[in-house]
């Protein structure tokens, strides 16, 4: 068995939705367990991959291991796994569990390699954006094997740890930032008399051709803006009343709050920002 989950949530399908439809690996090579034995029906039902009945004999089956739990559940997950770690291959995708943190339970005695990872809800469109560490004990092997496997998600950088909080504030955490601002435009829509189910379709459409324009003419985006606000016009009346209530640092401050809480969760003896 190549690749296993330990963990069957929302960000464990969609890789495995990846990886399979993609052609990646062969569902029949993928394992899956959770401790809650739905979510592992749920995914089954979707791609006919393997379901292990406890985590240790995922470990044992698996080359490579995607952590696919929650934050706060992590650390008993890699101490139950620690005593069958040897030669096994671990992909954290948890925020704010740094490198160190990862290799303070699998440590280098426990023969385990470990690989920090941050992907996107996005991936479950094929259109995430994952930031690989760095800084990692996985092979040149294993670590072309990961940058495959979360390529067929989507976008994939590599970079140091030291970017890390700042990738939450901007790819891990963003997707909330974006779909409030779509539903705003939709609830200002339906204001305007527009039908509700338009008033989304239309608002989301707007927001995902804005970015292939960002990212397929590669013009500054205060360039692409520029081009929409007509002298006099309605566009720079509505970026004028953005301005007016602080749209940008409202942005910003948000993010800045992110990445802090990315920060403090690594370190919570940290002050708050």
């Amino acid at each position: 068995m190549k690749l296993g989950f330990i963990g069957g949530g929302n960000m464990a399908g969609a890789i495995i939705g990846g990886v399979v439809s993609k052609g990646f690996l062969p569902a029949h090579e993928v394992m899956v367990f959770d401790v809650n034995p739905a979510q592992c029906e749920k995914l089954a039902a979707r791609h006919p991959v393997a379901i292990a009945d406890s985590q240790e004999a995922l470990i044992e089956r698996c080359e490579y291991i995607v952590l696919a739990v929650k934050p706060v559940y992590l650390r008993r997950v890699l101490e139950k796994a620690r005593p069958y770690a040897a030669g096994k291959n671990f992909i954290s995708i948890a925020a704010g569990w740094t490198f160190a943190m990862l290799t303070q339970v699998l440590t280098e005695d426990s023969g385990a390699h470990v690989l920090r990872t941050m992907p996107n809800t996005p991936a479950m469109v094929g259109a995430g954006f994952t930031a690989l560490c760095e800084q990692t004990t996985l092979g040149d092997e294993a670590f072309a094997f990961a940058m495959e496997l979360f390529a067929t998600l989507g976008e994939v950088a590599v970079l140091p740890e030291s970017l890390f909080d700042a990738v939450v504030a901007t790819t891990g955490s963003s997707p909330a930032y974006v779909f409030m601002f779509i539903e705003a435009m939709a609830d200002a829509a339906v204001r305007l008399g527009m039908p509700r189910a338009l008033a989304y379709r239309a608002a989301a459409q707007a927001v995902l051709g804005a970015a292939k324009m960002v990212l397929e003419t590669g013009e500054h985006p205060a360039a692409l803006k520029d081009m929409v606000c007509s002298p006099a016009g309605t566009t720079i009346e509505a970026v004028a009343a953005l301005e007016k209530n602080g749209f940008r640092s409202a942005v910003m401050e948000a993010m800045a709050a992110c990445a802090d809480k990315s920060r403090r969760m690594a370190n919570p003896d940290l002050p708050k920002a």
